[in-house]
């Protein structure tokens, strides 16, 4: 889902900047001290699954796991990610600096949104519930992204109509394996550290 530098207008990447940095202080606002190491992991295990990537376009196909970040971090995700992405753009040259708001926005706001969604069943629910709800965060975490990445390219201009229908399409396997993969995480720290789905408690 990282978009290239150079692809998107001026506009687009102006709102990006400015909605991930509200995004990156609402979340700095939310983490206190002891949180720290958790959003270090996590945002180390985000760099890491989104370092396997196919190229598609000015855009790409890979593993994010932001549902469960989203799930795990609630807003601390959009910090944990940009972190991330700038390792990402400096060390691989995968997205870029100029195109870093959008990425964040692309990739954070889906996580947060998988929070509100379904951190509450995750963590009250039995274990067929919490399986589904997991898979749930990380289907949704790539359909919302994938949607985000195709607004941004269409906004950009109507020749990336075909590039954003493409994206969209490349992602659904992506959908099914990253919601197998979020609703294994959850069950497993369910049953082993259920505090760290206590988000803002």
């Amino acid at each position: 889902m990282h978009i290239s530098e150079g692809v998107l207008s001026a506009p687009a990447l102006v709102t990006g900047a400015l909605l991930a940095a509200g995004g990156v202080a609402a979340g700095l606002k939310k983490m206190d001290y002891e949180r720290i190491p958790e959003v270090a992991v996590l945002s180390s295990a985000f760099f890491v699954a989104s370092l396997i990537h196919v190229p598609i376009g000015p855009s790409s196909v890979h593993l994010v796991l932001n549902g469960l970040l989203g799930v795990l971090l609630g807003w601390m995700a959009f910090p944990a990610i940009l972190v991330a992405l700038a390792l990402h753009a400096v060390l691989f040259q995968f997205g870029g600096l100029t195109s870093l708001g959008v990425n964040t926005v692309i990739m954070a706001a889906p996580a947060v949104t998988a929070y509100y969604l379904f951190n509450r069943p995750i963590r009250r629910g039995g274990h067929l519930l919490s399986t589904l709800a997991g898979f749930g965060s990380g289907a949704a975490g790539i359909a919302l992204g994938a949607v985000l990445v195709a607004v941004a390219l269409v906004s950009t201009g109507e020749e990336f109509t075909g590039v954003a229908r493409l994206v969209l399409a490349a992602h659904l396997p992506v959908m099914v394996i990253e919601g197998i993969v979020t609703g294994f995480c959850v069950i497993f720290l369910k049953k082993v550290k259920p505090e760290v789905l206590e988000v803002g408690k």
